[in-house]
């Protein structure tokens, strides 16, 4: 069932791919908008947590308590070439998972205690709201490259729920972000696309990398396969999280 996006996908291609000509990387920035649905598989390789960041709060980790996954990922990019060289990209990127594990001892989170060999829920939700202004920074024969700043809305919750017990912590909170993008053009038909939203330095650090390779079906529909990290988190005197995330993707982008 975790795979059923990635079967879709699949499906969808097939039944929409009909040969057209094929254009130049050149003419396939040039167009006006694009839609893209990536869907795929995401896991956990850490993700540790001590809420509140002091000693009345125990660091424990949510790999050790429900696993590495997968669980099912997805995200919406809709891409606006304004002018030549200047451009606008939103994103839509949900991402929450419930599981159930056992701690193997005490832990205090968010003002609740919570016994070990106990099972226990635990609700993960790091969705991500996007808005990118990027401007066209190189322009040559088979790859160009953008530069540009995104604006990042996070909307995040780490719930624990044991028997009779149940604590939380909530964020929703501003986020601004480094972009690059990058396109080379391997072959007529055959694209790598390179593609980073991040921040480093102060109390935290954010990094959205994604290598892609392409494949152009004609003239507006493209598909892509490729590796997706997530990886990052805060260290304040509320939160301790930082969480690596890793995703094996597929997507269906539609220019026009």
């Amino acid at each position: 069932m975790k795979n059923k996006y990635l079967i879709a996908a699949s499906l969808l291609v097939l039944l929409v791919a009909q040969p057209f000509n094929v254009v130049s990387a050149q003419e396939t920035k040039k167009s006006r908008f694009m839609i893209e649905l990536e869907l795929g598989s995401v896991w956990q390789s850490r993700n540790n947590v001590q809420i509140p960041n002091n000693q009345n709060g125990t660091r424990f980790s949510l790999v050790e308590l429900v696993g590495n996954g997968p669980y099912p990922a997805a995200r919406v990019y809709f891409s606006w070439n304004i002018s030549e060289r200047h451009g606008l990209r939103f994103l839509l990127a949900p991402l929450s998972f419930n599981e159930k594990g056992r701690f193997t001892q005490p832990v205090a989170f968010s003002g609740g205690s919570f016994d070990p060999d106990v099972q226990t829920n635990a609700t993960y939700k790091f969705n991500s709201w996007r808005l990118t202004y990027r401007y066209l920074l190189f322009d040559r024969h088979r790859w160009y490259g953008w530069i540009g700043f995104t604006a990042k809305i996070r909307d995040a919750k780490i719930q624990l729920e044991q028997q009779s017990v149940s604590a939380k912590e909530e964020d929703l909170g501003f986020v601004p972000l480094l972009h690059l993008s990058f396109v080379y053009q391997l072959k007529q038909r055959l694209q790598l696309l390179f593609d980073l939203d991040a921040l480093a330095g102060g109390p935290g650090r954010a990094e959205d990398l994604a290598l892609k390779l392409g494949y152009k079906l004609n003239k507006r529909l493209n598909i892509s396969v490729g590796y997706r990290t997530l990886e990052g988190g805060a260290d304040v005197d509320r939160v301790y999280n930082f969480a690596w995330l890793h995703f094996a993707t597929v997507s269906v982008s539609y220019e026009f």
